[in-house]
């Protein structure tokens, strides 16, 4: 007989296990799922989503290298159950069966359970055992938690029904979590794209360099949320400010003059700005009433949320996200930091004192998602957690929470010769800034402090062990 290992992890979930079996079927959960600090592609896929004979391929990171791994999809119970086998792969064997079931009244219960062998028999066993392990109570604790949450999220508007909703910026570090986190909640998504789009798919052409726009594809969508734009972290060169100023202001501009234009208007535009409307503001306390700052950033904000006027005019529901620090493993400041810390070398930046004002990506989704949703809330709104840090008091946190001293300081005479005026704004410059709007409207964060959401984003928890684990006896 040969021997199998076996992981079981059960959490109760806030809704029906028909919606939750129906969360997973629906476009985007594989992504939805996919713990951020994992390395993985999707490649191929092929069949009907999660039915019998359904087929996907992957790329992920193995150690230090890229492996294939090909999962068919071999048993579906339509409310309650199904199943994936690894076809070929870094395991001798795994077989994940998902089950739900009810738990009166409303709620249901969501049980995976992984039967597995590693590669190379009893030597993979004692060698890579706890590797394994641990790598699977940190993949289905986030994964059960991103699955609580979302259904929770969805459940508070599902009386308002779904919405068809355009996405522009749909591959950058927002746009691709958001997608997936609308088609799960049952959202049709119409992405606005500039080259290789599918329109079987319902993608929306649009090229804001050259003020083209498919505005017929525009027509019927119930919400629009933009997010579009050049990257700000790089070293500001004349020719990059006026990429990164014009990308905003005239797709921007482009997007909401057709808006207007159309016979059925959407509801609501969600366009993203920064909280780099404040500028530098030492130690003051700001909030949506304060008034724009000074520099670079805080004027090409000014200029981006006044591209949104021709959408107001028209009368419709315009909200400005001003977006904060985003904290996530996949990307922006937290990914460029985390490799110096995981080295030893990490600290502070310049003097440390600088406040940020940080946000979990997992929030930003929610906050947009509660904006399409609540017609009170109108005009600038501040995407940030309600618990503003100062720099040094990030360095320490994340050397905490990675469990690597954080005493390596970049003085802020390297980060000017480094980065020039991007990072004397961008990096040693800052404001404390306060949720106000959103608070006030009833918004709920997920993560408000900051340990708690690197922890979530990095899988660091600080929790022990959730999940059991045996050994089963297999045939050979």
């Amino acid at each position: 007989m040969g021997k199998s290992l076996m992981f079981n992890a059960r959490s109760r979930m806030p809704v029906p296990a028909a919606e939750l079996f129906a969360w997973h079927t629906r476009q985007g959960a594989f992504e939805r799922l996919m713990p951020p600090w994992e390395t993985v592609e999707v490649v191929e896929r092929s069949g009907d989503g999660i039915r019998e004979g359904a087929r996907v391929v992957v790329r992920m990171r193995v150690g230090p290298v890229m492996r294939r791994w090909e999962a068919r999809h071999t048993k579906y119970i339509e409310g309650s159950l199904f199943q994936d086998e690894q076809v070929s792969g870094p395991f001798a064997r795994w077989v994940h069966t998902h089950r739900m079931w009810p738990e009166p009244p409303s709620a249901s219960v969501l049980e995976d359970e992984v039967v597995y062998a590693p590669p190379l028999g009893a030597a993979g066993r004692a060698l890579g055992g706890g590797v394994v392990r641990d790598r699977l109570e940190r993949m289905f604790a986030y994964r059960h938690a991103v699955t609580r949450e979302d259904l929770r999220r969805h459940a508070a508007f599902a009386g308002q029904g779904p919405l068809t909703v355009a996405v522009s910026g749909a591959t950058g570090l927002l746009g691709s979590a958001l997608v997936p986190f609308l088609t799960t909640g049952g959202h049709p998504v119409r992405r606005l794209v500039r080259r290789g789009g599918d329109a079987s798919r319902g993608d929306v052409a649009w090229n804001p360099g050259k003020g083209e726009i498919d505005a017929a594809a525009l027509e019927g969508v119930d919400a629009v949320v933009h997010l579009a734009g050049a990257n700000v972290a790089q070293r500001w060169t004349p020719e990059a400010k006026e990429a990164i100023r014009g990308s905003r202001t005239r797709g921007t501009r482009l997007l909401c003059e057709t808006l207007a234009r159309l016979e059925r208007k959407p509801r609501v535009l969600v366009s993203a700005s920064a909280v780099g409307f404040y500028g530098d503001r030492g130690d003051e306390v700001v909030t949506e009433v304060s008034a724009p700052g000074e520099g670079f950033l805080a004027g090409v904000c000014r200029d981006w949320e006044a591209s949104t006027a021709p959408a107001e005019e028209a009368g419709i529901r315009v909200v400005r996200l001003r977006i904060g620090v985003v904290m996530d493993a996949r990307g922006g400041a937290l990914a460029k930091l985390v490799p110096a810390f995981l080295m030893g070398a990490g600290g502070r930046v310049g003097s440390g004192r600088q406040w940020m004002s940080w946000i979990s990506l997992e929030d930003v989704l929610g906050l947009i998602h509660f904006a399409l949703f609540t017609p009170e809330l109108r005009g600038p709104v501040n995407a940030v957690a309600p618990q503003a840090v100062r720099q040094e008091e990030l360095a320490r946190t994340l050397g905490r929470v990675l469990s690597r001293p954080a005493v390596f300081p970049l003085p802020g005479a390297v980060v000017r010769t480094l980065f020039g005026e991007m990072g004397q704004e961008a990096l040693l410059a800052g404001a404390h800034v306060r949720p106000e709007a959103a608070e006030r409207h009833g918004f709920s964060f997920l993560y408000p402090r900051l340990e708690a959401a690197l922890r979530f984003t990095l899988g660091r928890t600080s929790e022990g062990p959730r999940f059991s684990h045996a050994a089963v006896a297999e045939p050979p």
